[in-house]
């Protein structure tokens, strides 16, 4: 018997990937700590605020989950699928500082939602399921951190929103877009009564297809102030203002689906200083039909090891194609400060569903945007607790990246399963905290910053050992991470005067930098600011563009 027939396919693939996470584990970089074994609540969205407290929320018809809400309250919902009375939580505020965590709650479902941080720092969550699917749902932090919780509002939205991503505007607004059977958009807040109703987006209909493979599609702001949108194989670049397609992208090469449920991920590659060209990449995926293959006839497809970058600003636009160390479905792209992206979480075989994603990739992987081609990957060392469907990573201020999630069942199920549900947070470290690079970390001494676009940022900073490859600055907007994609997720690298040592204090410095020109680079909110030294970024400090 051939032994490269598919039927052997899976079985070499858990082997191989055997092989490859012990290698791994031998030589990379980076750490992992644990830092909650369970927090009771599965963390299917995640987002970071400017308190460094990260919001947590799975959904409401998984039945109890392990974190009773606060005083012995209990959540009634005679519309909700599952239990109509419900004294567990299904959310939870993360305390950064404190490694704590306690209950908050959600009333209707919110299950495979969508977010954004509107600019005065308030997380705006929208849609759902059920009777969660038109709603908006709002928090605001707030001084006493303990008082803080969840603000809901019915029928916020003029249709259903199930899969559906969200995407930060110069002016501050949200543009919501897509979602399950949603071949449109819409914008949140309604400002007037135009922004009452959807609005048709026939490229999302064009790129429906029997797995439908455009949900969640991958939606980034570009530098002149129009929407890259990428659904299933190939993008456009989209003026919301005018309702009207600017360009149309070549499809990706292979022509294999890239979104929900063949996730792959994408990311806006770090801006450079006052820049005149954005490039995207998207990253892993799973082939065409593979979801049919793995939800219907048990037959576990390995998953896509491609990755495509294009120049969405070009007149002439093409993908150039790279190769990742390993194939990876469902895996979630990190923007670090110090401009590099971590591709962490996910599978080898299978699409994103419950049960159809196996061989977990415990490996996460560095990607250098600005390195030579064929030389861009670099392993990092691998973590033990696989992250399937439902998993999640975000940026935090100190420059880790908090991991969560992975719950690939349709409750949540702990024994007799090959992949249980996951309520732990863990915290990957890349190379950069290493206590070996102690001199070369700066640590800003500045205080919270306000930032008018254009216009000079002073920092002041101490370092052990400045370098003499020079200081750079970099903003990094918080996401709002779920199902692979991080929205809202932008890095700007800006443009940055030689530091000057500051009279009479041994081993502080200055430096001026200047910030992003137009809300178009950077829409108004809160980013996290940091001072980087030969690559290796301060913890940053939280600033308010206004």
């Amino acid at each position: 018997m051939d032994l490269l027939s598919s039927a052997h396919i899976p079985v070499l693939l858990f082997f191989f990937h055997l092989i490859f996470n012990a290698a791994a584990a031998a030589a990379a970089a980076g750490r992992w700590h644990l830092l909650q074994g369970s927090i009771g609540v599965s963390a299917m969205h995640m987002q970071l605020l400017h308190n460094d407290r990260v919001i947590i929320f799975d959904r409401t018809d998984v039945g109890p989950s392990k974190l009773a809400l606060a005083g012995g309250a209990c959540r009634h919902d005679p519309n909700e699928l599952d239990m109509k009375v419900d004294c567990t939580a299904h959310s939870a505020e993360y305390n950064v500082a404190a490694n704590t965590f306690r209950p908050l709650t959600v009333v209707t479902d919110t299950w495979c939602s969508s977010g954004t941080v509107a600019p005065d720092g308030t997380l705006v969550q929208t849609g759902g399921f059920n009777d969660g699917d038109h709603n908006a749902r709002t928090f605001r932090p707030c001084a006493n951190a303990a008082a803080c919780d969840w603000t809901e509002h019915p029928n916020a939205l003029a249709v259903r929103r199930w899969y559906a991503t969200n995407q930060i505007l110069p002016d501050g607004r949200a543009i919501i877009i897509g979602g399950t059977g949603q071949f449109n958009y819409e914008f949140y807040p309604k400002t007037n009564a135009a922004d009452a109703a959807e609005i048709p987006l026939p490229f999302l209909s064009q790129t429906h297809d029997p797995e439908e493979n455009n949900l969640y599609p991958f939606v980034h702001l570009n530098i002149d102030g129009n929407l890259f949108i990428y659904a299933n194989n190939r993008a456009i670049l989209f003026d919301y203002v005018r309702n009207a397609v600017v360009r149309t992208y070549p499809e990706m090469p292979g022509g294999n689906p890239r979104n929900y449920p063949s996730t792959g991920s994408s990311v806006l590659l770090p801006l450079k200083p006052a820049p005149t060209e954005a490039e995207v990449l998207v990253c892993g995926g799973a082939p065409t039909g593979s979801w049919v293959q793995a939800s219907q006839h048990g037959n576990f497809l390995p998953a896509l090891a491609t990755c495509g970058r294009i120049k969405i600003t070009d007149a002439a636009p093409a993908w150039a194609m790279e190769t990742m160390p390993m194939p990876r479905v469902m895996g979630d792209m990190v923007l670090l400060p110090s401009g590099e992206v971590l591709i962490i979480n996910g599978a080898g075989t299978g699409a994103a569903g419950w049960e159809i994603g196996h061989n977990p990739v415990l490996a996460p992987v560095l990607y250098h945007p600005d390195a030579a081609p064929g030389k861009r990957f670099a392993v990092q060392a691998q973590g033990t607790v696989p992250r399937l469907y439902h998993s999640t990573a975000v940026l935090l201020r100190d420059g880790r990246v908090l991991v969560g999630g992975s719950n690939p069942h349709e409750r949540y199920v702990f024994t007799n399963v090959e992949y249980p549900t996951e309520l732990s947070l863990e915290a990957f470290s890349p190379e950069y905290l290493d206590p070996a690079f102690a001199a070369l970390r700066p640590q800003i001494i500045s205080p919270l910053l306000l930032i008018n676009h254009g216009r000079p940022i002073l920092l002041r900073f101490r370092v052990g050992q400045p370098s003499a490859n020079g200081v750079s600055v970099t903003m990094a907007s918080p996401a709002f991470a779920t199902h692979s994609f991080s929205m809202n997720q932008r890095l700007l690298i800006l443009e940055t005067m030689k530091p000057r040592a500051v009279g009479g204090v041994a081993g502080v410095y200055e430096v001026v930098a200047m910030a992003p020109a137009t809300a178009m680079l950077a829409p108004p909110g809160y980013y996290m600011v940091f001072v980087v030294n030969n690559g290796i970024p301060s913890e940053g400090v939280w600033a308010q563009v206004l």
